[in-house]
């Protein structure tokens, strides 16, 4: 009997063997297709990792920076060969999307400052594959707040896609608490700080917070805003790290790439290696994890209140991880001003594409949302009805069975069937995402404006990059839900200072 187990188990990892090894040879054959690799995508940059980062400030960060963008205007940019010297190559100096060209590299961390006297401070973390542009839009808000805004370009991001291949999240979270103490610098004890975190840099915003319940040395945020946030992501990501094992052959390269396409974003990679996306997936794993065990312990309590936006239809990230992974934990709010909102932005119900749209996409809302009452405040966006394209906000309060309806005054523009993972940080007059971008600005490329119409294989992208909603028509919905504590701070605060005043009553 003994003998017949040991030569099942044998046929049984044998088999395995077989599988695995098909499915290297597979992997082997797939990425050996398409455009080779280019020297963005081979030249590895010397970050600031862990180690260092937290024994660094935010003035040897900058000139960390510029060490690092002076190496790849050598080695990649000086080094590019004439092929590679086209106006669609981010990296060429001559071209119109060469970051270098601008006013400011958009790429690099910043730091606004208000003109008149500092009342907080926040803390802004771009996501996987992107750069501090994509917050700069909310940042000027807080400026104009008396806010000083920190965004800190993650290691690994804004130089080359190759950067990726050499980055752990822990470095990323580095970085964090490295703005959070330059955060904590430029204001008093009692002044507000708040986190916003963009896609990756939600997760990375909610590890640094949980962090901050038991380490006294990190400041607690006052608030924490996530936009699309990374939670939960696709399982693929568990195993992208054996899809990259034939990388250890130098001949095998390549599969060490998810993609492997032009650079011709000036802010956001195209390329996106396998390495990426398995950080991203350790990443909200330990996120979750942390989220249960706090939940378990009582400790989200402490916790500041969490205002998310997030599109319903997200190809990018679990939409239904925030809810169950993050949403599900929070205790129920001791008052409505201290409860967690999640907004989510439906489907356009109203839209012209008919049987086209999906049913799974039309029933997202419905599968995702649990019925009321729920232990945090909910807003849908979504059609007044399905013959109009002017949108409502639906608001359940926490704890409340009903909902409230208001008009906002906005509309599903009648082409766009939904919101994607990467729209909602931008309005649609952003110069390089929007659908009609600001002429005051140049960035070379309008990528939200392309109606792409003709024959396939003419273009050097992808249509489903050009397809993909990548600005928000309620975008000035978001900037007014953000603005809400900032204003009513200023006005306790301008309140506190009549009172203050002899002869003041």
């Amino acid at each position: 009997m003994r003998r017949w187990a040991w030569k099942s188990t044998k046929k049984i990892a044998a088999l395995i063997a077989l599988g695995v090894l098909a499915l290297l040879v597979v992997r082997i054959y797939d990425s050996q297709r398409g455009p080779p690799l280019e020297v963005w995508h081979t030249f590895v940059p010397e970050e600031l990792h862990k180690k260092n980062l937290d024994h660094s400030d935010w003035s040897q960060y900058l000139a960390a920076e510029d060490t690092l963008f002076d190496s790849v205007r050598t080695e990649v940019t000086q080094k590019l060969s004439p092929g590679e010297r086209v106006p669609v190559n981010r990296y060429f100096d001559g071209s119109p999307i060469y970051p270098g060209r601008f006013a400011q590299d958009w790429n690099r961390s910043y730091l606004l400052e208000p003109e008149g006297p500092v009342k907080g401070a926040v803390v802004f973390l771009h996501g996987l594959t992107d750069s501090p542009y994509s917050l700069r839009h909310i940042a000027r808000l807080y400026r104009a707040h008396g806010y000083v805004a920190i965004a800190i370009r993650l290691p690994g991001h804004g130089t080359v896609p190759a950067g990726l291949t050499d980055i752990a999240w822990e470095d990323w979270l580095a970085a964090t608490r490295l703005a959070a103490r330059e955060a904590q610098r430029r204001i008093g004890p009692t002044q507000p700080f708040h986190i916003v975190g963009f896609s990756n840099g939600g997760a990375l915003a909610m590890m640094y917070a949980l962090d901050a319940l038991d380490d006294p040395e990190l400041r607690r945020p006052d608030r924490i805003t996530l936009i699309s946030p990374m939670i939960g992501i696709t399982a693929f990501a568990r195993f992208a790290g054996l899809a990259g094992l034939p990388a250890l052959f130098p001949a095998f390269a390549k599969a060490a790439w998810l993609a492997v396409v032009p650079e011709f974003n000036p802010f956001k990679y195209n390329s996106f290696p396998i390495n990426g996306a398995r950080q991203s997936y350790l990443l909200t794993t330990a996120l979750q994890g942390r989220i249960a065990s706090r939940a378990a312990d009582g400790r989200l309590a402490d916790l500041a209140p969490i205002l998310t936006f997030q599109s319903v239809m997200d190809f990018t990230v679990s939409t239904r991880a925030i809810l169950s992974g993050l949403y599900a934990h929070l205790p129920a709010a001791h008052s409505p001003e201290n409860a967690s909102e999640l907004v989510l932005f439906d489907v356009n119900r109203n839209t012209k594409f008919g049987p086209l749209l999906s049913s799974a996409s039309d029933s997202m809302l419905a599968r995702v949302l649990p019925d009321p009452p729920r232990r945090f405040r909910t807003t849908v966006i979504t059609n007044a009805d399905a013959d109009r394209s002017d949108v409502v906000e639906r608001v359940t309060e926490a704890g409340a069975d009903t909902e409230q309806v208001n008009p906002l005054g906005l509309a599903y523009p009648f082409d766009v069937y939904s919101l994607s993972h990467v729209a909602l940080p931008f309005p649609t007059s952003d110069s390089l995402y929007g659908l009609q971008p600001d002429p005051a600005e140049d960035f070379g490329i309008h990528l939200g404006a392309v109606a792409a119409r003709g024959e396939r294989g003419a273009l050097i992208v992808s249509m489903d990059s050009l397809l993909r909603m990548s600005s928000n028509p309620f975008f000035p919905y978001l900037l007014r839900r953000i603005e809400e504590p900032l204003t009513q701070a200023s006005s306790r605060q301008a309140l506190r200072h009549d009172s203050a005043e002899p002869g003041r009553r």
